[in-house]
């Protein structure tokens, strides 16, 4: 396909960004609270409108957001988070197998009290996927280490089918355990449903003796003791931005499931030194990554996973330090390097209210600034301005189209 555009493009993801009016922010929601003069200049030079990432019918989840915003086909291409992830590590799947995303949580009397295992290490992770892989592992069922909290669990041959109904644990902080067991939606998912049920019954007290948990409660940190299987699928397939768009390209993620969907669509998975998934990721080391491909790519998607997880503490303090590192350890270290005939993006992937802790299907703010644009009056950016953008408001593939068309 011939390319769509004659100018290079960055898009800037900031995960779990967009929020509501809080009365501790004088009505004001955390994004127009935040110092963020780079977003406000994309903005005030750019045009603005909103993205509706989560449509009704898919789950509430980031594959789904970001999937959107790269202009998939949801209804034909979505394969479930799980498949993606293991693309993201590099795990091929065989024909009939299916992967879930596999969390490392703590629980406390069968109630779910951190769907991140008190933000868990690589190492701890290891230990504790050895420790499943000893207690439950045989053929068809094995466990694989993800980014930190965020493993996975690959069945295969009579254990492997998707015809089962799970929930997302972020959704379900401070819910009983025992009340969002996996449950078959049809006869052909009864025994995988029964044996994910065994497992987040079981694992606990598997878990429980583990020394890391010993060491952990001795320095005042929660356990990591349960696990919660979700949102499993089969690997599909999915056209490429190359096919699509005649662009080539290039993702910068700390998390897997960004990488993965980065690697079906035929984008160039570039990794970062010190990028953790978390609001102590290495800023820099992102804008460094992103201005190096943009002299090699036409197209580069830098994505940010920690402003979603401080949402999903609930912590505001948090995400308004987040909101303004994105800001100016990212966003401005490259809207002031990048070549002059650039073309850049910012937008969240879906909004995470620090009030709620999980993610709602309101659409998210959108500011394009393209060479060849004469901007919008839009001067600030933030989730209530922008709905009076004259982009209005984009679905499906709009946001690609409108950026690189």
């Amino acid at each position: 396909m011939t390319r769509m555009s004659n100018y290079k493009t960055i898009v800037f993801l900031a995960d779990g960004m967009a929020d509501e009016r809080l009365p501790e922010l004088g009505d004001r929601t955390p994004l127009e609270a935040a110092n963020t003069p780079a977003m406000d200049r994309i903005a005030n030079r750019g045009r603005c409108g909103t993205l509706l990432t989560l449509p009704e019918g898919f789950p509430t989840s980031s594959e789904v957001a970001n999937m959107s915003v790269l202009g998939c086909d949801l209804a034909t291409e979505y394969c479930g988070r799980g498949p993606l992830e293991a693309a993201g590590r590099g795990i091929s799947l065989a024909a009939g197998d299916v992967a879930f995303r596999l969390n490392l949580t703590t629980e406390e009397k069968g109630i779910l009290r951190d769907y991140s295992g008190g933000r868990v290490t690589q190492d701890e992770s290891s230990t504790v996927i050895e420790a499943l892989n000893a207690a439950f592992g045989r053929p068809g069922v094995r466990f694989a280490t993800g980014v930190s909290y965020r493993c996975l669990l690959i069945l295969s041959g009579q254990w492997a089918s998707a015809a089962v109904q799970t929930h997302k644990p972020d959704d379900h902080q401070d819910d009983k355990v025992a009340d969002f067991l996996p449950d078959a939606i049809s006869p052909a998912g009864a025994e995988t449903a029964m044996f994910l049920a065994r497992l987040v019954r079981e694992a606990p007290a598997v878990l429980k003796a583990l020394p890391l948990n010993r060491k952990r409660r001795r320095n005042g940190q929660p356990p990591v003791n349960g696990v919660w299987p979700w949102n499993g699928g089969r690997g599909g397939s999915m056209r490429t931005l190359h096919d699509k768009y005649g662009i080539s390209s290039a993702v910068i993620s700390a998390v897997d499931v960004i990488n993965g969907l980065g690697r079906m669509l035929g984008m160039e998975v570039i990794r970062v030194e010190g990028a953790t998934g978390y609001i102590d990721t290495n800023y820099e080391g992102k804008a460094d990554a992103a201005l190096e491909a943009l002299s090699r790519h036409d197209f580069v998607y830098v994505h940010v996973e920690g402003i979603d997880e401080v949402s999903h503490e609930g912590s505001l303090e948090l995400k308004l330090r987040a909101i303004e590192d994105f800001d100016k350890r990212l966003v401005s270290r490259v809207v002031h390097r990048m070549p002059e005939n650039t073309a850049v993006a910012v937008l969240p992937d879906h909004p995470v209210p620090v009030h709620l802790r999980k993610h709602t299907r309101e659409p998210v703010p959108v500011a394009i600034m393209r060479p060849d644009w004469a901007p919008d009056r839009i001067k600030t950016y933030n989730e209530i301005l922008c709905k009076s953008g004259t982009l209005g408001m984009m679905r499906g593939e709009d946001f690609m189209r409108t950026l690189l068309s």
